[in-house]
């Protein structure tokens, strides 16, 4: 597996909550584009204003990328996640704990940042989230 090791935690540093301060990895890297939750006629999952629904469709579809790569959730060096309303991060947390925690097992979850943003490029998206990969050798 060509990611190396997990930071969790440094002296004079908080620990992260719920992702790892850094992640090393070697080999090639995917950069993998923004993922929202849009199905594959390109309409938002759920029911209007359904942050669940939708998280989970655009972890669906950044799975089905990392398949194509070759790759899986443990493979994820890093999340970047842009947010229209950052009070709900907790269920954001939760959907994507129930795709990579199965794979990572006691490890950290990949690096991650989260922003919040004015909107996405449609008003019915309320997520966007891209990954970095460090592809299987």
């Amino acid at each position: 597996m060509p990611i190396q090791d997990r930071l969790t935690g440094a002296a004079g540093l908080a620990p992260g909550n719920g992702y790892a301060h850094a992640v090393t990895a070697s080999g090639p890297l995917a950069f993998v584009s923004g993922q929202v939750g849009a199905d594959a006629e390109g309409r938002a999952a759920g029911e209007p204003g359904d942050l669940e629904a939708q998280t989970r469709q655009a972890m669906r579809n950044l799975e089905l990328v990392l398949g194509e790569l070759g790759a899986g959730w443990s493979d994820v060096v890093r999340f970047t996640w842009y947010v229209v309303d950052v009070e709900r991060i907790q269920v954001i947390r939760d959907v994507r704990d129930e795709f990579v925690r199965p794979a990572l097992g006691d490890l950290a979850n990949p690096a991650s940042t989260l922003v919040q943003v004015a909107g996405l490029f449609r008003p019915e998206f309320l997520m966007e989230v891209e990954a970095v990969v460090a592809l299987p050798g």
